[in-house]
């Protein structure tokens, strides 16, 4: 860090602990449970703008991340980054995060812990038999997985909770990945992390759907098979999310307990890996608004340091990716700031980066699908058709085949992305001159509710339609122009959406009113390209210039 912030960076580490951000209740209700997690942190950003601009007159405090000056705000990822799990390989770091449902699961990199890039997809299909048939499996899928790196390769682990424990390895992070290997098929179990002790042998941890207890099997070194079954090390309030790590000769399984939205962290100790376990709460929400902050990563910096990237779930993005510093007292880890000296940290808002002077950045969202290959930042929401989508068949654009399929939650080949920060606008170009009867085509809101504003063809006639799945139509508008401009706009904190619609790309009209959605199945509220038909397989929808706009500045 250059002499004009190292000053403004220690005294906003200072702030943060001094100063917590104000926070706005939401109605209670079926919204009860996200009651008082949104920061409206005005107090603390306007003392950070006034802090800085006394050494550079153009500051202006980011809503979240990067802050530009050598100090981050949190969340470092505004977006639903689910049960992180995060490794170091030299100077660069890996990140995987629950997708669930979502294919595939996404490897992240990053050189500071707080800003990252899209690496790649671990795997793009569940090749479980009746996976496809099965609207069931919406929040199914990859739970909680970890990443490893053993003798030369990397491992990722997961338990989809209805079909076992899956594995997959590769020599580089860009792959190319193994095939998804079954190591134990059935249900019930959750959380998984492989660990290789110093003997070479391997163990694999994990929990059972419930939150507990804690289980450690032995694997074969090739973490291709489990070789008994299982011992019960630990046993606690919701506790899931093992995390293996061996320091100074202790065993430490770092584990979140008490549930999503209102946990806590803990980490166990002992000299054998079986036990018997001592047990310390290591990060709770304490005096801070951070509601639930818990289950995630430890990781050390080449130097010695310690940080640890956690979740805290919101009511609209989902599980958001926190980064807390890390100081050890006495063989424990201590998480974030032991601010009221009891002896158990709560989470920062603001600190110095790990590594200061790299340079602010974001994963990848807009798309003008120029590209001939899809972006990692793309998810279907089923097993993927390939031959019904393409971004070669016309130039710069993706087009997708209707396949027939009764409503929008059911229909393949919908692709979706992550919804980052607390609000913006997602807007894309539609292209329906190759429409079929039947064929329903746009940009939709997944989230607890289905919303879609799209172009409907019935009866030989093209339609604007707003509609939701389970209220229905909100409103029809007769579509005579072949191409139109879809947008919604969001804001995460007050909870609302709103359509917009152009013929000519810059003059927006409203369709439909306000609405509402929350995450659903375990995954946060995100923006859908979609193409099905009601009737029969027919039709094409072309999608160009795909562009997220989200708050950068307070």
């Amino acid at each position: 860090m250059n002499k004009n912030t190292t000053l403004p960076a220690l005294l906003l580490s200072l702030s943060c602990l001094l100063s917590a951000p104000s926070f706005a209740q939401q109605p209670q209700g079926e919204e009860g449970p996200f009651a008082m997690v949104w920061g409206r942190m005005v107090p603390v950003n306007q003392y950070i703008h006034r802090l800085h601009t006394e050494t550079d007159s153009t500051f202006t405090p980011r809503a979240w991340g990067d802050q530009g000056n050598g100090t981050y705000v949190n969340p470092v990822l505004n977006a639903d980054f689910s049960d992180p799990d995060v490794i170091r390989v030299g100077e660069t770091y890996y990140m995987v995060a629950s997708d669930f449902h979502f294919l595939g699961m996404q490897l992240l990199s990053s050189r500071d812990l707080v800003n990252w890039d899209y690496v790649t997809q671990i795997y793009s299909r569940f090749e479980t038999p009746g996976w496809d048939g099965m609207p069931m499996n919406y929040a199914n899928g990859s739970w909680a997985p970890s990443i490893r790196y053993h003798d030369g390769r990397f491992y990722v682990f997961f338990c989809s909770p209805v079909d076992g424990l899956y594995m997959t390895s590769a020599e580089s992070p860009e792959g190319p990945w193994s095939e998804l290997h079954l190591l134990w098929q059935g249900a019930g179990w959750e959380d998984p992390c492989p660990f290789w002790d110093e003997d070479g042998q391997a163990y694999l941890g994990h929990s059972r759907t419930g939150a507990g207890p804690i289980i450690i099997h032995r694997m074969t070194p090739d973490g291709k098979t489990l070789l008994d079954d299982g011992v019960e090390v630990y046993r606690g309030p919701v506790a899931e999310g093992t995390k293996f790590h061996k320091i100074n000769g202790y065993y430490y399984l770092s584990i979140p307990e008490g549930g999503v939205s209102r946990g806590n962290q803990v980490v166990l100790r002992s000299a054998s890996i079986y036990g018997p376990y001592d047990k310390k709460v290591v990060l709770e929400k304490g005096s801070t608004k951070i509601n639930g902050p818990h289950q995630g990563a430890l990781v050390d910096t080449p130097d010695g340091r310690w940080y640890f990237m956690h979740f805290q779930q919101t009511p609209v993005l989902g599980r958001v990716v926190h980064l807390q510093p890390v100081t050890w007292q006495e063989g424990w880890p201590v998480i974030g700031v032991d601010i009221d000296r009891n002896g158990i940290g709560e989470p920062v808002f603001c600190w110095e980066k790990p590594f200061p002077d790299t340079t602010p950045g974001k994963p990848f969202s807009s798309d003008d699908f120029s590209s001939p290959v899809l972006s990692p930042a793309w998810q279907f929401n089923h097993n993927p058709v390939p031959e019904a989508w393409s971004l070669t068949e016309k130039k710069g654009m993706l087009s997708i085949h209707a396949l027939q399929a009764p409503n929008f939650i059911l229909a393949h080949n919908t692709l979706t992305q992550k919804l980052f920060g607390y609000r913006g606008s997602v807007t894309v170009t539609l292209d329906t001159k190759g429409m079929a009867e039947g064929q329903r085509c746009g940009l939709g809101v997944m989230g607890t509710l289905q919303w879609c504003l799209g172009a409907v063809m019935e009866g030989g006639r093209k339609y604007l339609v707003v509609d939701e799945l389970i209220n229905g139509e909100q409103e029809r508008i007769p579509l005579k122009a072949s191409r139109v401009w879809l947008r919604f706009t969001y804001d995460a904190q007050e909870i609302s959406f709103q359509y917009y619609y152009s013929l000519d790309g810059k003059n927006f009209t409203k369709a439909g009113g306000e609405f509402r959605n929350f995450y659903g199945n375990w995954k946060g509220v995100r923006p859908a390209l979609y193409s099905f038909n009601t009737k029969q397989d027919g039709g094409t929808a072309c999608f160009d210039d795909f562009t997220v706009d989200y708050d950068e500045k307070h």
